[in-house]
C-alpha cells in the first residue's frame, strides 16, 4: 500500500539544499531518489550503493543516516546549479509497506547588486548570476510619464544558466534635470534591488578656498556606507567612507577633506575639501550611499581655479603704478627735448 504527497523546496544556487522526506521506521530501510528517470541516490543494505547513480550527482549526494532509524530519508544536496530544478521522487520501502512523496525543487540564485551609469545620452542599469529571469522598473526623481521613459532591456543566460540582465534609457533634457532609478526584481518579487544615480551641475571652486560638494540621499537610510571617490583620468581613487552604525571614518585625505559630521545622520553627505590646489582637485566627485538593497549616486565634476590676487595685494600694484608715474612722464620730456633741440 502506498501513499503521496509534495512539497516545494526552494534551493539556492551554489549552496547545499535538504529535499525532506519521512517515512515510518521499521527494519529492511530502503531508500531511492529520482529525478524523472535519473536515479540520484540510492540505499539498501544498511549502506548506500551509488552504482547506477547519474554522474551529474557524483559526489554531491547524502543521506543523514543517523536518522533513519527515526524515518528520515531526506537528501542532501550539494553545490546546487541550475540545472537541478525539476521533480524529484523519493521511494522508501520497509518490511511494513514502502511510500512515494514527491518535492519539486525550485533554484534561485539572488540578486546581490545593481550597477549603473551615464555616458553620453544614455542611463544604463546591469545585474547578472541571477535565476530565474528578473524584472526591471525605471522611474526618476522628479516623476516623468512611463510614456517618456521607455526602456531597453536584454536578459541573457550565461554559460551556467544564470541570468545577465542589461537595461537602459534615454537621458530625458539636460543631463542635470533628473535623477535615474532603476529596480531589479527576482521573480517571485521577494527581491527588490534599486540603484539610482543623479548627475548636478558643474561646481566653480577657488585654489586655497574651502568647498562644499553636497550629496543628498533620495530617502532616509537605515543602517547605511557612504563613500567619497575621486576621479581625475581614469580610475577613480577613494577619497573616505564612513559607517553610519558604527559612526566611523576612514579617511584617506586627512587634512584635506572631511564631511559634515552633523549632517550625515540625516543622509546629508557633503564632502568639505579644505585647502584645494587648482589641478590636483579639479575633477569627478563622486557620492555614493549603500543600504539594504539601495545605492544612490552623485556626480558631480569640480574645476578649482587658481587664486585671484586680494584686495591687499591690488592696492600695492596701484600703488606702485601711481608712484611710478611721475618718473616715467619726466623721461618722456627729456626725451622728447632732446629731439627737438
Amino acid at each position: 500500500m502506498s501513499s503521496l504527497s509534495v512539497s516545494l523546496v526552494k534551493c539556492l544556487y551554489s549552496e547545499d539544499c535538504v529535499l525532506t522526506c519521512s517515512f515510518k521506521p521499521n527494519e529492511e530501510e530502503l531508500v531511492h531518489w529520482y529525478k524523472q528517470q535519473m536515479l540520484v541516490h540510492s540505499y539498501y543494505y544498511r549502506s548506500d550503493q551509488l552504482q547506477l547513480q547519474n554522474g551529474h550527482f557524483s559526489g554531491r549526494t547524502s543521506l543523514f543516516k543517523d536518522q533513519l532509524v527515526h524515518g528520515n530519508a531526506s537528501l542532501l544536496l550539494e553545490r546546487v546549479d541550475v540545472s537541478d530544478e525539476g521533480l524529484y521522487k523519493c521511494y522508501t520501502s520497509t518490511v511494513m509497506g514502502n511510500k512515494e512523496t514527491f518535492v519539486d525543487v525550485k533554484v534561485e540564485a539572488l540578486i546581490q547588486s545593481v550597477r549603473m551609469e551615464m555616458t553620453g545620452e544614455v542611463v544604463s542599469c546591469s545585474s547578472e548570476n541571477i535565476y530565474p529571469a528578473p524584472e526591471v522598473a525605471w522611474s526618476t526623481d522628479p516623476l516623468s510619464g512611463p510614456e517618456t521613459l521607455q526602456n531597453s532591456t536584454v536578459k541573457t543566460p550565461d554559460s551556467k544558466g544564470l541570468y545577465i540582465l542589461e537595461s537602459r534609457v534615454r537621458i530625458l533634457g539636460n543631463v542635470f534635470d533628473y535623477a535615474y532609478f532603476c529596480s531589479v526584481i527576482s521573480a517571485d518579487k521577494a527581491q527588490v534591488w534599486t540603484t539610482s544615480i543623479k548627475k548636478t551641475e558643474e561646481l566653480i571652486g577657488e585654489a586655497g578656498r574651502e568647498l562644499s560638494i553636497p550629496c543628498i540621499a533620495p530617502q532616509n537610510l537605515q543602517n547605511f556606507s557612504l563613500t567619497w571617490t575621486f576621479t581625475r583620468t581614469n580610475d577613480p581613487t577613494v577619497i573616505l567612507s564612513y559607517d553610519s552604525s558604527t559612526r566611523r571614518t576612514s579617511n584617506l585625505w586627512e587634512g584635506s577633506a572631511g564631511l559634515e559630521k552633523d549632517q550625515v545622520l540625516m543622509s546629508k553627505g557633503s564632502l568639505l575639501l579644505h585647502n584645494p590646489e587648482s589641478e590636483e582637485h579639479s575633477g569627478t566627485y563622486t557620492c555614493t550611499f549603500t543600504g539594504f538593497q539601495r545605492r544612490h549616486m552623485v556626480q558631480t565634476q569640480v574645476n578649482i581655479t587658481a587664486r585671484r590676487p586680494t584686495a591687499g595685494v591690488t592696492n600695492m600694484m596701484a600703488d606702485h603704478m601711481l608712484w611710478m608715474i611721475p618718473a616715467v612722464s619726466t623721461l618722456l620730456w627729456q626725451s622728447l627735448w632732446n629731439y627737438i633741440h
